[in-house]
Parts: structure tokens; C-alpha cells; sequence
């Protein structure tokens, strides 16, 4: 791997810097032999991206995404790392299948993949999977989640923050009560949905979840991560939690910072998602959530699907959108340009948060000598018009399709290694 030399970069606190890059670390500039130089006058350099809540679908849909396809779209949105949720077929419900996963990711990823396990065996809601020889296993899994599917018994909930307690491992929560909103919800309630004729999904159904779910983490003295917030009802709950010292974070995607409601007047699949887009207020509630740190990460629930699962009517077609490669944008867009989010937040919140819920070693971590070269340089002035067919992933539901949106990253360098530069 050859050696970088770096130079003119801005960082998040707006000192500049040249950077050497060697054997995968950061180095001084006088210890880079024959490197090939990237000239970074005029960009932001900051720490590698990582995602909270990424769906690879390999194993079980290749047709849809790869764990090859999927991390080249993560690195072309400035992505260093993604935990890669559960809900796979097979289901990452073992220490095999977790395995399996991790060594796939080690011949075929542009990232690194940070393997999820999931709460229960099978998604079922009912036993545990297999949570500590998960941890325990090469794959050292320290995040589980039946992401899609809610834990609906109260008990399971339970069973599970105190388990993961015992080896700082976090449960990462689907909020979704499906007596409130069932499988077939699929429009966020309101006039809406009346008028649409689509069953409707109420914040409620969100908050009631999180507010059971912060109490069995009190409860527990367990972590737990709230993932996809998407109402205001929600954001108040982990709000009141964190005043009270419940070990609990959560996330926001960015088609909740920026998408809404108006979108599914058209009855285009790709834009239903579970949750679902909501209305002004709870856009603006999210927002202000991820500003004052309420939310403490942005994470895409990049969710590809092949055209077959996207073209039926909007209430059997499959819920989820593409993130990876707009989400930096789109946060640049609804936070940076708005004056809500400078760019220590923006570390924050889509690097250093995300890569503490795993305890990550080598993510999140400062641009400073010696430690991991996870970097990706920023042009925060560019734009284009999105087209969803100039795409490293398998998939075309990308609801950022023809609009005008920063277009920010320039490189993506994992581990050392250039995994994207345009």
C-alpha cells in the first residue's frame, strides 16, 4: 500500500495541516516515502464516516445489494464503516452466521464492517439469539438489534438489556408497536392518510416503544439505541430519559431530516419507509433534536431493494431508501447550510458518536499522528442534481433523485487505503 502525502486540508476546527499517511496510520509529513500526493487545498478533512444502521442484504438478497456493493456506496459517501443490521437470511442470530458475515466482509468491503446481531433468534420476538457467544466470536459483536421487527414483549426487552449489560454490548431498538401501527402501516397518521386511503402509522406507535423501552433500560441498568427517531413525541421521550441519566442514544436518517409527507402524495414506492416521513413538525423536531444533541447521530438505514419489491401498490410494496452516498449531503443541506450543525457537530454525530456504540478502536478517532488513517476530504461547496443511476449500489430506490444537493465528498481513504476519489 503506498504511502499519502496530504496537503492544504482545513480541519473541523479550522486549523490546516499536512498529513502523512503510512502502513494504514497517520504519520508527519517527513516520514512519507515516494507517496502519491493529494492536493487538499480548499477541503475539510475529517474522520471517516460511520453508519449506525446499514442493510447489506448478503447474505439472502444479493439481487438487492452485496456487502461489495453496499460498502463502495458507503465509500463514495465518505463512509470508513457501517454496522451491517441482522436481518439477513440467514438471520446474524449465531456466532456462525456472524462469522460468516465478518469474513465475507474481509475479502469483499470497502468499509469496515462492524457485524449487528440480532436480539432474538430468527427475528421471531420471543428467545434470545445467541448474544453472547456472538460477542464472544471473531466477529466480537457488541451490537444487536431485530431492526424492522419491534421487540414487542416487555420481558424479551428486559432479558436482553441485562444480558448485553454484562459485556457492554448495546441493544439497538426498532420502535414500532404493532398494535398501534401494524405490518401493513405504512403512511404516518394524519389527513394524509385519510385522504390517501393508506393505513396510517401514529407518532404514538414511536413514542410509546421508546418511553417502555427507556424504562426497562433504567430498569436494567442496560445501554439501549433508539434507532430511525421520527417524531416529536419520540425526540420529548429521550429527552425527558437523558434529563433522568438513562443510558440511551438514538438516531435520526436523513430522509427524516428531509424528506416529508408531501413526497407519498404520488404514491411512489420509493418513498415508503418504515418509519414513515412525517409531517413539518416532526421534520422540524428531528432537526432540532440532532442540533441540541437530543439525537445523538445521524444514521442512514440504507435500505437497497431490488425493482421487483418496489413495483406494487404503496401499501404491499417493501418499505426502505438508499442513504449512504447522499446522507452527508443531505445533512450539509437541512443542518450545516441552516447554521444548526457546524462541523465539530457533523464529526460528531456522523463519525465519533456512532463508532462509541460499538466501542470502536479505530473509528471515530481524531486526525492526529499515530492514529487510524480513517479520512474523508470534503468540498462543502459543490452541488449537483442527484441521479440515482450514478450509483455504486445495486439498488435504485434512492429518494434524492433529481434534486439539486451538496456534493461533497471528493476521497474516502479506509484504513490507509483509498476507497473512493473523484
Amino acid at each position: 500500500m503506498r504511502d499519502l502525502l496530504i496537503t492544504g486540508a482545513q480541519f473541523a476546527d479550522g486549523s490546516t495541516a499536512d498529513l502523512g499517511v503510512s502502513a494504514g496510520r497517520f504519520v508527519a509529513p517527513s516520514e512519507v516515502h515516494d507517496a502519491e500526493h493529494i492536493g487538499a487545498d480548499g477541503l475539510l478533512a475529517l474522520p471517516g464516516l460511520v453508519d449506525s444502521h446499514t442493510h447489506l442484504r448478503e447474505p439472502g438478497r444479493e439481487d438487492a445489494e452485496t456487502v461489495a456493493t453496499g460498502t463502495l456506496a458507503a465509500a463514495r459517501g465518505g463512509y470508513t464503516a457501517v454496522h451491517a443490521m441482522a436481518n439477513l437470511d440467514p438471520v446474524t442470530d449465531s456466532a456462525e452466521a456472524a462469522e460468516h458475515l465478518a469474513a465475507l466482509a474481509g475479502r469483499t468491503a470497502s468499509a469496515e464492517v462492524i457485524v449487528v446481531g440480532s436480539v432474538t433468534k430468527g427475528l421471531a420476538g420471543a428467545e434470545l439469539s445467541e448474544m453472547g457467544l456472538m460477542h464472544r466470536s471473531a466477529a466480537g459483536v457488541r451490537m444487536f438489534s431485530d431492526d424492522g421487527k419491534c421487540v414487542m414483549d416487555s420481558l424479551v426487552m428486559r432479558r436482553a438489556l441485562t444480558y448485553a449489560k454484562t459485556f457492554d454490548a448495546v441493544i439497538a431498538q426498532h420502535a414500532q408497536d404493532t398494535r398501534l401501527a401494524g405490518p401493513g402501516a405504512c403512511c404516518h397518521e394524519s389527513e394524509i392518510s385519510g385522504r390517501l386511503g393508506l393505513p396510517g402509522w401514529p407518532a404514538q406507535a414511536e413514542s410509546a416503544i421508546i418511553a417502555r423501552d427507556v424504562e426497562l433500560a433504567q430498569l436494567s441498568g442496560g445501554r439501549l439505541h433508539v434507532c430511525h427517531v421520527s417524531t416529536a413525541e419520540g425526540v420529548e421521550v429521550i429527552r425527558w430519559a437523558k434529563a433522568r441519566g438513562v443510558n440511551v442514544t438514538a438516531e435520526v436518517t436523513p430522509h427524516h431530516l428531509y424528506l416529508g409527507t408531501r413526497e407519498v402524495e404520488r404514491y411512489d414506492t420509493t418513498f415508503k419507509v418504515n418509519p414513515p416521513l412525517r409531517t413539518d413538525e416532526h421534520i422540524e423536531a428531528v432537526r432540532a433534536g440532532l442540533a441540541d444533541g437530543t439525537i445523538d447521530m445521524v444514521g442512514t438505514d440504507h435500505a437497497p431493494h431490488a425493482r421487483q419489491d418496489k413495483d406494487h401498490p404503496f401499501d404491499i410494496a417493501l418499505p426502505g431508501m438508499l442513504g449512504l452516498e447522499q446522507a452527508l449531503a443531505v445533512v450539509i443541506e437541512t443542518m450545516v447550510n441552516s447554521g444548526r450543525l457546524d462541523w465539530p457537530g457533523v464529526v460528531r454525530s456522523m463519525s465519533a458518536a456512532p463508532a462509541a456504540l460499538t466501542r470502536s478502536a479505530t473509528q471515530g478517532r481524531p486526525i492526529a499522528v499515530g492514529e487510524p488513517a480513517n479520512l474523508v476530504l470534503v468540498d462543502p461547496s459543490a452541488r449537483a442534481v442527484v441521479d440515482r443511476d450514478d450509483s455504486a449500489s445495486k439498488s435504485r430506490n434512492n429518494p434524492y433523485h433529481g434534486r439539486d444537493l451538496p456534493d461533497p465528498i471528493v476521497a474516502t481513504i479506509w484504513a490507509g487505503r483509498i476507497t473512493h476519489r473523484r
